[in-house]
């Protein structure tokens, strides 16, 4: 068994975050964000793992490097120029050799593959997908399948009248080799609007598995930051935050909640409130500042005073004294806030 993680896209939806990171690498809970889809796959025995990029690769190669700090064998291709996400799997053909699981590099979940291995193997399916119920499925494509499982029809944004279901695409698909062969070769060709309608006009074996799962797909600001809610909330039952330390470049008198994260790098002076909030590696922290549901990111400086809520601060960045960021925001990298700059988000 293999797996294929499609990590090539420029993550436009998340940015200002990926303006200089690339999304499969974005720290989540000052983890890089492809560590929980390894630790996902590790659960289920898969460990050779190919990894299909376009944008920036080298800044991903050194940061997995082979896989095996992580207890993984890591491959990679690289794609000229984006062929879609049917045509990346095809452009992997090379180091392809088995029944192959598929990633989109963007989904955070708590889904244990081994059933839906099982179920593929009892169905013998070509193909299965993972669907996952939501709340407003009119923003994603809805997949509808029978009562047998086979899937039926793929609706893209439908409108409220179309819906018949609220099952979505959840970016998750165990492939047999023959579904390879019916990808076209060096041409830009999608799972979506291509291999799956073929599947269905060929009657082919394409049987759908519903997770009741944790699902998050992480590709815009607010579900990053949502993303780290849900870990501090222990809400991935596959996945715990180790235990939280205080580190000893920390002045005693700050207040921390028992579920923030601070990496021991991080410097805090005095009279500061953390609550709710991650913070990276070799930040400063400076005195009476209160950061609250938010994230700060690596190497950033907060002046004497400065409040936030429900934020996320880029790599990098110097926001000045006594500024306030209430409401979601997300700065971007390397930015400098002058002293008393207000920001109120949406």
């Amino acid at each position: 068994m293999q797996a294929l993680i499609l990590a090539g896209g420029k993550g436009t939806r998340l940015r200002p975050i990926t303006v200089n990171t690339p999304k499969p690498i974005v720290p989540i809970a000052n983890r890089s964000f492809l560590l929980y889809q390894l630790d996902l796959l590790k659960r289920a025995g898969i460990t050779d793992v190919i990894l299909s990029l376009s944008y920036q690769p080298k800044k991903i190669e050194d940061v997995l490097g082979d896989g095996s700090d992580f207890g993984v064998h890591i491959s990679y291709t690289v794609e000229a120029q984006p062929l879609g996400t049917a045509g990346a799997f095809k452009n992997a053909q090379a180091h392809l050799r088995e029944r192959t699981i598929v990633l989109n590099g963007d989904i955070l979940t708590d889904l244990d593959l081994n059933v839906v291995l099982k179920q593929h193997r009892s169905t013998e399916a070509l193909a299965t997908i993972v669907l996952a119920p939501v709340e407003n499925p009119t923003v994603y494509g809805v997949v509808e399948a029978d009562a047998d499982g086979r899937v039926k029809r793929f609706l893209e944004k439908p409108k409220p009248e179309e819906i018949a279901c609220n099952t979505i695409n959840a970016g998750i698909y165990i492939l047999e080799p023959k579904a390879l062969e019916m990808v076209p070769d060096e041409e830009h060709y999608s799972f979506e609007y291509g291999l799956f309608p073929d599947l269905l006009k060929r009657k082919e074996a394409f049987y759908a598995y519903v997770t009741s799962a944790y699902w998050l797909d992480i590709g815009t600001p607010a579900r990053y930051l949502q993303a780290h809610h849900d870990l501090l909330d222990d809400k991935l039952a596959s996945y715990r935050i180790p235990p939280r330390e205080r580190g000893d470049k920390i002045d005693k008198s700050v207040q921390i909640d028992e579920k923030s994260l601070i990496d021991p790098s991080t410097v805090i002076k005095s009279g500061s409130v953390i609550v709710d909030s991650v913070i990276g590696p070799n930040c400063f922290i400076e005195e009476k500042v209160v950061i609250e549901d938010s994230v700060v990111l690596s190497g950033t400086r907060l002046g004497h005073g400065v409040e936030l809520k429900n934020a996320v601060i880029g790599k990098s960045c110097l926001i000045g004294r006594f500024s306030q960021i209430d409401g979601f925001v997300a700065i971007g990298d390397k930015s400098m806030l002058t002293d008393y700059t207000v920001i109120v988000g949406s």
